[in-house]
């Protein structure tokens, strides 16, 4: 009989925890949303396994020697995982229109303004009894603003590693959303007219010009904000591997073998901090609700900027380009274009709207740097 209890009790049956069970449940539904619905595959289907794995009792995954605890010390504790997508990502980007059109460089910072929006919104949230972030936890949440998943991970990685899970999920969740958040917003501040605007054909950008910006880029974020250089710094190489065309072994390498592996163990440590005592928490929700909130912030602050700029260029700016400015590369530029091809069959912005697009990636980085420097 003794035998049977301690069999009996070596069973994950007799160890379940109903936040265990409701978190496989999550898990479950990162999975569906990653297979049925095509929300983000690459990441939420490791994340939701990961989450699965991690809540599964008895099993050690998260235990000191087993294999989730040693993927997030190696890999997401040291910051090591984002950096090395964020070079694959850069293998990946073209900057041709932006350096075709450099004021676009104003839409990519404006629609940050989401993320220091939402920063003062958390700290509001500490106004509500059984909500209580710190400085840290608020400038970690925020970047969900900027619609970057790794600089997201990055950035809760090292200022709130507690809230790393919420954080990344409610990241992933809204750049997956963009096609459905975005549109609203968009169509409310902008008239037919003004979306019906065509822009002037951008220029042939020289490989000279595509070698220089990211060693500009580099130069400058060193200069004057070196805290944001370990994600602006791989972001450039990936992108000068690409362009200079002397060594294209390593840029398909960063582009498709190192980022796929990567994002693989990324999404398992990702899923190994959506334990039940991580996750089922009320600043959980306060993190979804600031999330949704940071990232319509951005998306209205890059059209309004764009309709700003329009007023004083000699060259009509369609304002639906403001809404690229956040970092979901390329979705977001391809949503400007829908919206704008909606207003106008003849209206091809997905080009022009990359130059705003791939600016808000360096915005959301540099925007993580003076985070950094100021509270970490």
């Amino acid at each position: 009989m003794e035998g049977l209890q301690m069999l009996w009790a070596s069973t994950a049956l007799a160890n379940f925890e109903m936040g265990q069970l409701i978190m496989m449940v999550v898990g479950l539904l990162l999975l569906f949303l990653a297979i049925a619905k095509g929300f983000e595959p690459l990441l939420l289907l490791p994340i939701g396994f990961g989450a699965i794995l991690a809540n599964i009792p008895l099993a050690g995954f998260n235990d000191e020697g087993g294999l989730l605890y040693y993927i997030y010390h190696v890999g997401i504790e040291t910051g090591v995982f984002p950096l090395l997508i964020f070079m694959g990502v850069g293998a990946m980007t073209d900057f041709g229109a932006l350096i075709a059109n450099p004021r676009m460089l104003l839409l990519g910072a404006a629609a940050q303004f989401g993320i220091f929006a939402t920063l003062f919104g958390a700290i509001l949230l500490n106004l509500i009894p059984g909500f209580e972030f710190s400085l840290q936890d608020a400038s970690a949440i925020a970047i969900i603003g900027g619609a970057d998943g790794p600089t997201a991970i990055f950035l809760a990685s090292k200022l709130a590693p507690d809230l790393l899970g919420a954080i990344a999920v409610a990241a992933y969740s809204y750049m997956a959303l963009v096609p459905i958040i975005q549109p609203p917003i968009m169509k409310a501040l902008t008239t037919e007219s003004e979306r019906k605007i065509k822009m002037v054909e951008l220029r042939t950008v020289s490989k000279k010009e595509k070698i220089i910006f990211p060693l500009a880029v580099l130069f400058l974020t060193a200069l004057f904000l070196p805290a944001a250089t370990p994600l602006v710094g791989m972001f450039c190489l990936g992108n000068l591997m690409k362009e200079c065309g002397a060594v294209d072994r390593l840029s398909n390498t960063a582009q498709n073998e190192l980022i796929n592996i990567v994002t693989i163990f990324l999404g398992l440590a990702v899923g190994s901090k959506l334990s039940a005592d991580k996750f089922l928490t009320v600043d959980t929700l306060g993190i979804l609700g600031l999330g949704a909130i940071a990232f319509s912030i951005g998306t209205a602050a890059g059209v309004l900027m764009a309709k700003l700029m329009g007023k004083f260029s000699k060259d009509p700016i369609n304002p639906l380009l403001g809404a690229a400015g956040v970092s979901a590369v390329p979705m977001a530029a391809r949503v400007v274009n829908k919206v704008g091809l909606e207003a106008n069959p003849h209206n091809f912005l997905l080009m022009h709207a990359m130059g705003p697009n791939v600016a808000g990636v360096l915005g959301s980085a540099v925007a993580a740097g003076i985070l950094l420097a100021l509270v970490g």
